[in-house]
């Protein structure tokens, strides 16, 4: 309680709002890569407590919503498949593929189950053994090490009947492509969470590549409305760096530990991400001495498309381009009860966060 005190404290957010305002010079546009960041600025209404010169937009920072229709295809037809159970993360279960989704083939029979991580669908396996385990592994670098680790019990332990189709991504190549994109950004929020695992170290090719900088800041209102003042006072200084204002949890360095036992069981790969295409060096695959793990290998090969997204903007939103106000969809067709894109389904996804915060605003 003593620690939501301090870090939800009114005065100070009030201080930091006078703080902000008076430093406020320019025009100012900052994005936040992480569906944690998201949920947290609509939920504690930061945009309403900054002046209109400040603009924040929500980047490509939730897994679930960068999960491309393929890879929920792909899903969708293991589950079909004769003697597999697919273990998945809850937020994935309703994202929408091109004709279906977990949810649909779980109605219809196939043998689906929630779970909280792979050790969990390990598990599954475990007391399984006459059934293949596919665990769909999405996130980014705060969750790819536990599916790591879970791949080196499952060699350990010879459970042979358990694999994982890999979607895990990685935050700082979808960075550069936003700036390469062209969206305009004076400063990113870092990803708090996954910069526990990486370090601040892994933010610093763009202020040194594109002299934007870079705050990495915690979740509460104190932390965010912080990260804002000190993002603008690199611009009006001219001063573009990686600062940490999440310094409880973030290191420059990060958790060397999770990320040697990442390294041992993936490497990197191009991959898909939903809204911003094919992105060089972004994805992670198991090495080839854990095939035996993937089910891209074991499975049987299945069909995919490459139909279009429609009316959906979510491509768009991801990028920084639109927010979810813009999508035709928004609040009428796609709903949290009835989602039509990636970014309504998940709790972090930025059309979720604006509809249940709409009141905050």
């Amino acid at each position: 309680m003593r620690f939501i005190d301090e870090y939800r404290n009114r005065d100070l957010i009030l201080r930091l709002a006078t703080q902000i305002r008076k430093a406020a010079k320019q025009e100012y546009t900052f994005m936040e890569v992480c569906g944690g960041h998201t949920h947290a600025i609509r939920r504690f209404g930061i945009p309403s407590m900054l002046p209109g010169n400040i603009k924040l937009l929500s980047g490509p920072g939730c897994p679930v919503c960068v999960t491309g229709k393929q890879f929920i295809d792909k899903t969708v037809s293991c589950a079909a498949m004769e003697n597999v159970i697919v273990a998945t993360f809850g937020d994935l279960i309703r994202v929408p593929g091109t004709s279906g989704s977990l949810e649909k083939s779980r109605s219809a029979g196939s043998d689906i189950r929630v779970v909280l991580s792979g050790i969990e669908a390990l598990e599954i396996a475990k007391v399984n053994p006459d059934k293949r385990i596919v665990f769909p592994g999405i996130g980014f670098e705060t969750t790819a090490p536990g599916t790591a680790v879970t791949i080196l019990n499952a060699r350990k332990e010879c459970i042979v009947n358990f694999s994982i189709l890999s979607a895990h991504k990685v935050m700082p190549p979808a960075m550069d492509v936003i700036i390469k994109d062209g969206t305009r950004i004076d400063g990113f929020i870092c990803p708090g969470h996954v910069s526990v695992i990486t370090g601040s170290g892994a933010f610093e090719f763009i202020p040194e590549k594109y002299g934007i900088g870079c705050v990495i800041t915690g979740f509460e209102p104190v932390d965010i409305m912080q990260a804002v003042l000190m993002l603008i006072s690199q611009v009006n200084n001219n001063r573009p760096r990686v600062e940490i204002q999440y310094k409880r949890a973030v290191t420059r360095e990060g958790n060397t530990l999770a990320q040697k036992y990442m390294h041992e069981v993936f490497e990197p790969c191009d991959t898909e991400w939903r809204g911003l295409g094919n992105i060089t060096g972004s994805g992670l695959k198991l090495r080839r001495e854990f095939g035996d793990f993937d089910a891209e290998r074991i499975l049987a090969q299945v069909s995919v498309s490459n139909e279009e997204e429609g009316p959906c903007i979510c491509g768009d939103i991801l990028r920084g381009l639109k927010t979810p106000a813009d999508c035709p969809l928004f609040g009428s067709a796609c709903t949290p009860d009835s989602p039509e894109g990636a970014c309504m389904v998940s709790g972090e996804g930025a059309c979720n966060s604006w509809y249940k915060y709409q009141e905050n605003e």
